[in-house]
Order: structure tokens, then C-alpha cells, then sequence
């Protein structure tokens, strides 16, 4: 206990006397944080919109006028047990729901129409965006079951659906190992520097018999003080742009409700996780080559 008290009063007497270096490694820190918290959040609501566009793709299979009650029963229960369907995935739309959407959405189109000329139809909803193809294939493969005229999937919007949200997936992925990689060479060039003006103090604990952990300790203690704070103030400003930029960004964002960012206090304990992470082992890193005396 003592010697924890004795680091503790050493990393903290330590950073008293190197402000300068104490105020950079903090404010690196912030900046690191502050970036990376604000790419957590852009990111993960472009990549949670991604995935409700791709939950809106479906399969729709037009029926023929002639085709029978048991023909589409006999349809829609093949398709509830297919493996590529969502759970309740199937849905039957008839020529009346379709014909008062139609006039609810085009009114324009519909006004002169004397008669429904729309069929009944299914809407069936992939388990996941990526098969809807393969959902396709087993509909339409090797034939069309009796009673069915149309089957569309949207190829070519369903496919530019899907390479749209892969690429963002991707790029979220890739852009943020930049963000951590670019952090910690920042953060780690910036205790390096610390360090390097105190050379002169390690080299003299070493040579009175001081081991390498009790020199350490105290400076992975430091970056550990100013990851916590650095954390803290990129949390702190991050709360400040949520709560005076939010308002005036939100009406602009997609109202649906299955699309949000993470949240933010799990964000924030991220955040402070990597701040604490980055300093210590950036500390510990780094003092390493001060070490051999």
C-alpha cells in the first residue's frame, strides 16, 4: 500500500512540475477521443440506416387472374418454410389493398381508372438483404409454381441496395482502425516527448538500483491521469455538440425508429476505455528504450 501511495504521489508531483508536456499528451488525448466519438456515432447510424434499407427489400409475386385460393395457400406456405424467409416474411396482399395503397400514394395515376387492373399479390421478405437472390432463384426455379404470372426483386435497385450498404460497412470498418491507429501513434509521439524530458531523471533513478517497474509505474500512472481526462473532456464536448447541434440535424436524419447511432453512454465508455488504454500503454511503450542504463 505503500508503495502504491508513494507512485500515485510521484506520477501526480510529476505532472505538477510538466505542465506542458501534461497539457499536450491531455489534449492529444481529447482530440483523439473527441474524433473517434464522433466517427462512433456517424458511423454507426450510417451502417444502422444501411441495414434498414436492406430490411426493406422484398420479393413480390404477382398472381395470374386465374390462379386459385389453394394455389396461393399452397404458395404462401412453401415460402413461410423456406430458409431464406424472415419469420412472418410472407404476406398476401390483395387486389383491393393494392389498388386503395396505389390511390392513397398516386392519386394522379388512378382517377381515371374505371376498373382494378392490379392482381393479388405476396410480399415476401428475405431473412437478410444479401438473399434475396437466392430467394428469387427459389421461387422462379426450375419453374414458376402453378398460379403465379410475375415474380420481381427489384434486381437492379435491391443489388445497388446492397453494394451501397457494403461499401459503407467497409468503409466505417477500415476508417476507423485509421482513426485508432492514427490515435495512438499521436498520443505515443506526444508521451514520447514527455518522457524524452526527463531522461536525465530516469537515467538517475536507474543507476541508485531502481527497478524497471518501479520507473515505470509512475509514468504509465501519468498516462493513465491523462487518458482519464483527455476521455472525459472529449465526452464532455461531445454532450455539448449533442445537445446544440442534435436538435437542428434531427428533422434532416430518417424518422424510422429501427435507425439510431449507439448509444451514448456506451459510446462514452468506450471512449474512456480507449483514452485509459491508449495512455497507459502508450507510457509503458515508450519508456521502454529509457530504460536500458
Amino acid at each position: 500500500m505503500g508503495r502504491f501511495r508513494l507512485l500515485v504521489s510521484e506520477a501526480w508531483r510529476s505532472l505538477g512540475a510538466n505542465l506542458s508536456t501534461t497539457f499536450a499528451a491531455t489534449m492529444t488525448v481529447l482530440i483523439g477521443m473527441f474524433l473517434l466519438g464522433l466517427f462512433i456515432a456517424l458511423g454507426s447510424w450510417t451502417v444502422s440506416w444501411s441495414n434498414h434499407v436492406k430490411k426493406q427489400l422484398v420479393v413480390k409475386v404477382y398472381f395470374l387472374p386465374n390462379a386459385t385460393t389453394q394455389q396461393k395457400n399452397d404458395l404462401a406456405r412453401k415460402l413461410q418454410q423456406s430458409p431464406y424467409v424472415a419469420a412472418a416474411g410472407v404476406k398476401y396482399i390483395s387486389k383491393k389493398q393494392a389498388f386503395d395503397e396505389m390511390k392513397r400514394r398516386y392519386p394522379e395515376l388512378t382517377k381515371n381508372l374505371t376498373s382494378n387492373p392490379l392482381p393479388d399479390s405476396l410480399d415476401v421478405t428475405p431473412d437478410k438483404g444479401e438473399n434475396v437472390d437466392r430467394l428469387y432463384n427459389s421461387i422462379v426455379l426450375p419453374h414458376k409454381p402453378a398460379g403465379v404470372g410475375k415474380v420481381n426483386d427489384g434486381k437492379r435497385i435491391s443489388h445497388r441496395i446492397l453494394q451501397v450498404a457494403h461499401v459503407i460497412e467497409i468503409v466505417f470498418t477500415i476508417a476507423t482502425l485509421v482513426l485508432l491507429v492514427a490515435s495512438i501513434l499521436l498520443i505515443s509521439n506526444t508521451i514520447r516527448l514527455s518522457i524524452f524530458s526527463r531522461r536525465r531523471e530516469i537515467e538517475v533513478m536507474k543507476l541508485v538500483g531502481a527497478t524497471n517497474w518501479f520507473v515505470r509505474g509512475p509514468f504509465m500512472l501519468e498516462g493513465l491521469i491523462c487518458g482519464l481526462f483527455g476521455s472525459l473532456l472529449a465526452v464532455f464536448f461531445l454532450v455539448l455538440g449533442k445537445a446544440i447541434a442534435l436538435p437542428s440535424i434531427l428533422p434532416h436524419l430518417s424518422g424510422d425508429t429501427d435507425v439510431r447511432a449507439l448509444s451514448f453512454p456506451l459510446t462514452a465508455l468506450i471512449l474512456l476505455g480507449m483514452g485509459l488504454g491508449l495512455g497507459a500503454v502508450g507510457s509503458g511503450l515508450t519508456i521502454r528504450r529509457f530504460l536500458q542504463v
